[in-house]
């Protein structure tokens, strides 16, 4: 039996390792189509994509791993059965329940690890890959000015030039050059016009140079008065060299910390200690709403009240409103009214935070909930993948990819479905996150039921032939 399982193992890790990187490769794939738009054209040095691409490659492991096992496992015992080697085993008094024992044994390994990486792993990855993509959408386009377009994305300035054409030695020659100088916020006061240009960029790409050649450069000087009449100076040269700072090009890192309170971020326990800080301020808020109206409408009257003095006690005691004036009586709503209105603005306020609160902790408990769902997700693609591969009889990448793309779709959905009514409120998000795995860990004691009875289960004719008997049995009676 060793040497069987052994067998059977290594039939199941092959499989396993390239379905599981080929997961991975095409949904990283869709990540950069994704993001795409937001990564070109920004000068970004490669070990900062690279770096990217490495952090979002764990927060796919979660889809690619379940898609992986219920790949395997078909084309495991799909090759098995093709081959005659699961008849082999049962000729040999092995039940389909011995030969899956190992495969069951390692995946569950793969699911306490799937766990520890979904726990420990995966937020530190989502907190690097938050701050680094923040980070490149926060960074400026590269500089590309283009011909007869007035280009912006440097502080302070505006150019535009007619044409341009790159040099021999890197640099480039513009043609008709307009440069603006907006640098003292004080409007178009300062502006330089040239016949061409040479514009550089230094080696450490801190700033830029642009040299100019037969131009004019236009002032106006504002004398601090009220009229708009300035003074203008114009300063004629034949060549004029512009240094322009690039500092806020540069490529910066935000501090990590500033995203740490993110709960995509958190693990079991951090998820539980926010949990119950989201508890504390809600009822905090309901209990203090609950004070305010209790102290001030409920006990106190409000009505105006006249002071009585006996035997040296004061006492209060409320204005029969019949014997106020029509003016009187007039200030007496006037005051209930407002402390109505103050009623329902403090608890409209009450009421939007506490709804705030219930959302982010119906996210806070779904991702917690998610932790297990990977991990579980494993074992029922499992059960599904390899009592179907021993059904179909089917290896390679033909009929296993067909069927494992339908069942992970249906597993998708269901995921997605139930995660997006638990974050609307609609239900409870223990019931939305594990409502694929309720629904599908039936089919997959079901599929072994079938393959385990050696069952035709994508046998028409056996299901025709059911229909068949029952209306036989009608007829005869």
């Amino acid at each position: 039996m060793k040497k069987a399982y052994k067998f059977i193992l290594f039939s199941f890790i092959g499989p396993l390792v390239m379905t599981f990187f080929i997961a991975v490769f095409v949904l990283v794939m869709q990540f950069i189509w994704l993001y795409i738009d937001e990564m070109l054209g920004k000068g970004l040095e490669w070990y900062v994509l690279a770096e990217l691409f490495f952090y979002a490659t764990a927060n796919v492991v979660p889809m690619a791993m379940p898609l992986a096992i219920l790949l395997a496992s078909i084309m495991t015992f799909g090759n098995l059965g093709e081959h005659f080697e699961l008849v082999a085993f049962k000729s040999a008094g092995i039940s389909l329940q011995q030969i899956m024992k190992p495969l069951i044994f390692f995946v569950i390994i793969i699911s306490i690890g799937a766990f520890y990486f979904a726990n420990n792993v995966i937020p530190v990855a989502n907190l690097k890959f938050y701050s680094l993509l923040y980070d490149i959408r926060s960074q400026k386009p590269a500089i590309n000015i283009m011909p007869n377009v007035f280009y912006n994305e440097i502080d302070g300035y505006t150019i535009r030039v007619k044409s341009k054409k790159a040099m021999d030695d890197g640099r480039e020659m513009l043609k008709d050059v307009m440069i603006y100088n907006h640098t003292d916020n004080n409007g178009n006061l300062q502006v330089t016009v040239a016949d061409s240009g040479i514009m550089s960029l230094s080696k450490d790409k801190t700033y830029f140079s642009i040299k100019l050649f037969n131009g004019v450069d236009y002032q106006d000087k504002p004398d601090g008065k009220a009229t708009k009449i300035y003074p203008l100076s114009r300063f004629y040269f034949e060549e004029n060299e512009m240094q322009i700072d690039l500092s806020g090009f540069q490529f910066k890192r935000t501090d990590e910390d500033a995203f740490k309170h993110d709960y995509r971020l958190l693990n079991l326990r951090q998820l539980e200690n926010q949990t119950d800080t989201l508890l504390k301020f809600t009822n905090q808020e309901i209990t203090a709403l609950h004070n305010y109206t209790f102290n001030n409408f409920l006990i106190n009257d409000t009505l105006p009240k006249k002071v009585v003095e006996t035997d040296s006690v004061i006492a209060f005691s409320p204005i029969d409103l019949k014997k106020l004036t029509n003016i009187e009586i007039s200030q007496v709503f006037g005051v209930a009214i407002n402390n109505a209105r103050t009623m329902r603005g403090r608890a409209a306020s009450t009421k939007m935070e506490v709804d705030m609160m219930k959302d982010t902790l119906a996210r806070v408990k779904i991702e917690w909930h998610r932790k297990f769902t990977f991990s579980i997700a494993c074992l029922i693609m499992f059960f599904i993948g390899a009592p179907l591969g021993a059904i179909v009889r089917k290896g390679g990448l033909g009929m296993p990819v067909v069927i494992s793309i339908i069942f992970f779709l249906i597993y998708y959905v269901l995921s997605i479905t139930g995660e997006k009514m638990a974050k609307e409120l609609v239900i409870l998000p223990v019931y939305g996150m594990w409502f694929a795995s309720v629904v599908l860990f039936p089919l997959g004691f079901f599929f072994t039921y079938k393959a385990t009875t050696d069952s035709a289960l994508f046998n028409i004719d056996a299901y025709f032939g059911f229909f068949k008997t029952i209306f036989n049995r009608k007829k005869t009676t």
